[in-house]
């Protein structure tokens, strides 16, 4: 006799009843559950704006996610650049490459708006677990310069400098603007100040060392969301329309917009094309689901990165988030979005 036994129509066509359905969801969890010792299963609704959120216009309310567990030991990506566990032998032998050579290093994050609240934070985890010990740079580019009066106390070789920018009110204008202003600032003033450069979102804070294992020429961050996913759960860009537009025979992983970088001479290759792709579709009154994000990965595609960053430099405590060893770089702005209003307010969202 059959678990759930099936019905049939008159007609002598099976139907799967809803309840029977359910059953079959729910016992398959169960099974992924037990074979993988992880949480398998999970009711997603409306993610961060970022991604799964903006779906032509809809909104993802409830689906049953199933996320396999994967193994932390990957080290290599299929082309062969590292993919960068923050403990492993692989990163220690990098940081003390690195560490041997001295390097100029830039950190930049664009703080507009209501993200202004952000900056003091961000600066001070930075100083704490950004690149100890090397020479770095950090670019702010602001229209709100008195968000960093009194000047946050920085350490020995450690600088901050003020670019201002003109406000662009809502979050889909400024993910627009961002590459744009990217490209200008490695122009001038950074192509000839520091030799990498990271751009990161303000809204997040630096929880544990992120050294010099993170340096290569391009530098891209899995999402800790996506990371094990199937490729068809990846959020690209799918309509031809826009130059963000991503086949479906492509694509090996799926990157965050919230920490990527590398060389300045990489990253000004990335932002002058990514600006020039957004533009050529805001022409056409093209908008990618992603915004940024989505031409961000189309980049990655065509240009593969050489160091990819684990879920470990892109974090925060979700039911589909990725297990890893340390918490590195964690999203308050992704995290803040999960709290009700009592808790938002208690923990400065």
């Amino acid at each position: 006799m059959a678990l759930f036994p099936l019905c049939k129509t008159p007609t002598g066509a099976v139907r799967v009843t809803r309840i029977q359905l359910v059953l079959y969801c729910f016992l398959l969890s169960l099974i992924i559950y037990f074979l993988h010792g992880r949480k398998a299963a999970a009711s997603v609704k409306s993610p961060h704006p970022h991604f799964l959120a903006l779906d032509r216009g809809g909104i993802m309310t409830d689906m049953m996610v199933i996320k396999a567990a994967v193994p932390q030991s990957a080290t290599k990506t299929p082309w062969g650049a590292p993919i960068v566990w923050g403990d492993n032998d692989n990163s220690a032998w990098r940081r003390a490459k690195f560490a041997q050579q001295g390097i100029r290093a830039g950190l930049l994050a664009l703080v507009v708006g209501s993200y202004s609240h952000f900056v003091r934070r961000f600066l001070a985890s930075a100083e704490m677990y950004f690149l100890p010990g090397q020479m770095v740079t950090y670019y702010i580019l602001t229209d709100s310069p008195r968000a960093l009066d009194p000047p946050i106390e920085l350490g020995p070789e450690r600088q901050l400098k003020v670019v201002p920018v003109a406000e662009q009110p809502g979050w889909e204008r400024l993910a627009h603007r961002r590459m744009a202003l990217l490209a200008d600032a490695i122009k001038d003033p950074i192509s000839n100040e520091v030799e990498y450069i990271f751009c990161a979102d303000v809204d997040q804070e630096f929880v544990a060392t992120v050294g010099e294992e993170i340096l290569g020429d391009l530098v891209a961050t899995l999402h800790p969301e996506l990371y094990g996913m199937p490729r068809n759960t990846f959020p690209y860009e799918v309509e031809e329309v826009s130059s963000a537009c991503v086949e479906e025979d492509e694509g090996d992983y799926y990157y965050t917009s919230e920490l990527y970088g590398g060389l300045v001479s990489e990253m000004a290759k990335l932002a002058r094309t990514c600006s020039l792709l957004i533009l050529q579709d805001q022409a056409n009154r093209v908008v990618a689901r992603g915004l940024e994000e989505s031409y961000l990965n189309r980049y990655l595609i065509d240009h593969r990165p050489t160091c990819v960053l684990s879920p470990e430099y892109s974090w925060w405590d979700s039911a589909l988030a990725a297990d890893v060893p340390v918490q590195r770089l964690v999203s308050l702005g992704r995290q803040c979005e999960s709290y009700d209003k009592q808790a938002r307010e208690q923990h400065k969202c």
